[in-house]
C-alpha cells in the first residue's frame, strides 16, 4: 500500500493533510489479507463474502464500490462534508421481508456470474466475519409493497382481470414482493459468457472507463467487480415460497428500462404497454396459483443511454421519406456505432437466482431475450406477444422493424399487411 498527499488547491483554504489509500497493489502490511472468494461454492462460508469497503482488517476483495451508479453521489456527499467517510450502515431490522433461496443454481458457478446470490443474506450467513470487524454490506434487498397502474384498472373494467381480495384488490392495488439487485460481476465467469479471456475483459473495462479502476489491470487476485452501472428491480406476484418448485407455473417478463414510455407514456415505442401487459399476465398467473416475475433492468435506450436514444429519434423522424421500419436499426447504428448494447448474455442470471428452471409464459417477442434464457438451460413453454390493440400508432414502425429482425409473433399477417411489408422491403 502506498500513500501520497492531496495537493493544495490554488485560491482555496488549505485542507488538513489526508493520506490517500491506493488499492492498486496488494497490501504489504503483515497479516493483512483480503477474504478469499470461491465463486459458486454451495456453502456461503466456503464461498466467502464480497467486501467492497476499505475499512476492513484485510482490505477489499472486490474492485469497485457498493451502490453501483449511485456510488458517485456518495463520494460527492463525503467530499462536500455531508456524510462521514467512516459511516457504517446499521442493518438492524433490514433482513429480507420474504426468504429467497438458496436454490441449486446458486452452487453452479456458471449459472450466476453477474450478481451475488447471497447478497440479501449477508447479515445472517456472514455473521462470524461481521463479528470479527469486517464491513460486509448487502447487494440485494427484499421488501413487500403494493403497486397500482391505470392499465390494471382498465383490465378489470374490461373483464380481463378480476379482483380476488388478496393478490389484486378492487381498487387496483396489487401485492408484490420486490427486490433491488446491485450488479456483482465474477470476472472469470463474465469473460467466459462473452467467449473472451479474463485479461481481454479487464483491459477493455479499464481502458473504456478512462482508467477509473486500475485494480482491473494491476490486481488479478481480485476476481469480483462491482461496476458503477444501474442494477435491476424484481417484482414477484404470488407466493414466493413456490419458487424453485417444478410444479409452479411461472409467468415472466424481462423488461429493459424506457423512462419516456414507462413513466411518462411516450407513444413512440411499446415499452409501457408491454410492461403493463406483462404485469397483467403475472397477476393472472399468480391468481391461478403460480408466480409472476417482472425483471426491470436499468438499460435505458438499449443500454446506449437516453441522450443517444433521443438523437436517434431525431435522425429517424428527419430522414428522407420519414420514419421507416427498414431503417429503424440503421439509424441507431449510424449514431451509436452498434444497434444494441444490452448484452442479454448476463440477463438470465437473475432467473437462476430465483430458482427458475421453466417459464410457462414468457411475455416477450424478443429473440435477443429468448435465446439467452433458453441457452442458459431454462425451458420456455409459451411466448406471449403484445396484443395489437395495445401498440400505439406511432410505435408501429418499431414493431414492424423488430418483427422483420426476428422478433417472435404468433399472428399470421393478412394479405394487405403483407403487401405493405413488401412495399417497405420487409417481406423477409
Amino acid at each position: 500500500m502506498s500513500n501520497s498527499e492531496i495537493p493544495n488547491l490554488p485560491n482555496e483554504k488549505k485542507p488538513a493533510p489526508k493520506s490517500i489509500v491506493l488499492t492498486s497493489h496488494p497490501s504489504s502490511s503483515a497479516g493483512s489479507k483480503p477474504l478469499p472468494v470461491e465463486w459458486g461454492a454451495a456453502d456461503p462460508q466456503q464461498r466467502g463474502p464480497i467486501v467492497a469497503t476499505l475499512k476492513n482488517p484485510g482490505g477489499k476483495n472486490a474492485v469497485g464500490t457498493h451502490s453501483g451508479a449511485y456510488s458517485l453521489y456518495r463520494a460527492l456527499a463525503i467530499a462536500a462534508g455531508q456524510l462521514k467517510a467512516e459511516h457504517k450502515p446499521d442493518l438492524t431490522n433490514t433482513a429480507p421481508a420474504e426468504p429467497i433461496g438458496p436454490f441449486p443454481q446458486w452452487a453452479d458457478g456458471e449459472k450466476i456470474v453477474s450478481l451475488d446470490p447471497w447478497g440479501h443474506m449477508t447479515s445472517a450467513v456472514f455473521a462470524p466475519q461481521i463479528k470479527a470487524g469486517w464491513d460486509i454490506r448487502p447487494t440485494i434487498a427484499v421488501t413487500k409493497a403494493h403497486i397500482n397502474m391505470p392499465e390494471l384498472q382498465q383490465a378489470m373494467q374490461a373483464g380481463r382481470l378480476k379482483p380476488d381480495g388478496d393478490i389484486l384488490a378492487a381498487n387496483g392495488d396489487v401485492k408484490v414482493t420486490k427486490m433491488a439487485v446491485e450488479p456483482v460481476w465474477w470476472l472469470p465467469g463474465v469473460a467466459k459468457r462473452f467467449n473472451i479471456s479474463e485479461t481481454e475483459l479487464r483491459r477493455g473495462l479499464f481502458e473504456q472507463t478512462g482508467g477509473m479502476f486500475p485494480e482491473l489491470v494491476t490486481r488479478p487476485d481480485l476476481k469480483v467487480f462491482l461496476p458503477p452501472i444501474g442494477g435491476m428491480t424484481v417484482y414477484l406476484f404470488g407466493d414466493t415460497a413456490k419458487l424453485g418448485k417444478t410444479q409452479t407455473r411461472i409467468a415472466c417478463r424481462v423488461h429493459d428500462e424506457c423512462n419516456g414510455s414507462d413513466v411518462f407514456g411516450s407513444d413512440i415505442c411499446t415499452c409501457r404497454p408491454y410492461l403493463a401487459h406483462g404485469i397483467e399476465v403475472c397477476i393472472e398467473t399468480a391468481q391461478q396459483g403460480g408466480v409472476g416475475v417482472i425483471v426491470y433492468n436499468r438499460k435505458e435506450g438499449r443500454a446506449l443511454g437516453e441522450v443517444t436514444k433521443f438523437l436517434v429519434y431525431n435522425a429517424r423522424k428527419r430522414q428522407e421519406m420519414g420514419d421507416r421500419a427498414e431503417t429503424y436499426f440503421q439509424r441507431t447504428e449510424c449514431v451509436a456505432g452498434v444497434q444494441d448494447m444490452r448484452f442479454q448474455e448476463l440477463m438470465p442470471d437473475v432467473l437462476h437466482w430465483l430458482g427458475i428452471s421453466r417459464i410457462d409464459r414468457l411475455v416477450s417477442m424478443s429473440n435477443m431475450k429468448y435465446d439467452p434464457i433458453v441457452n442458459s438451460g431454462i425451458q420456455v413453454v409459451e411466448r406471449v406477444p403484445i396484443p395489437d390493440e395495445l401498440i400505439p400508432a406511432d410505435a408501429r414502425v418499431e414493431m414492424d422493424a423488430k418483427k422483420a429482425a426476428g422478433y417472435f409473433t404468433d399472428r399470421v399477417p393478412d394479405q394487405d399487411e403483407l403487401k405493405k411489408a413488401k412495399g417497405r422491403g420487409l417481406e423477409e
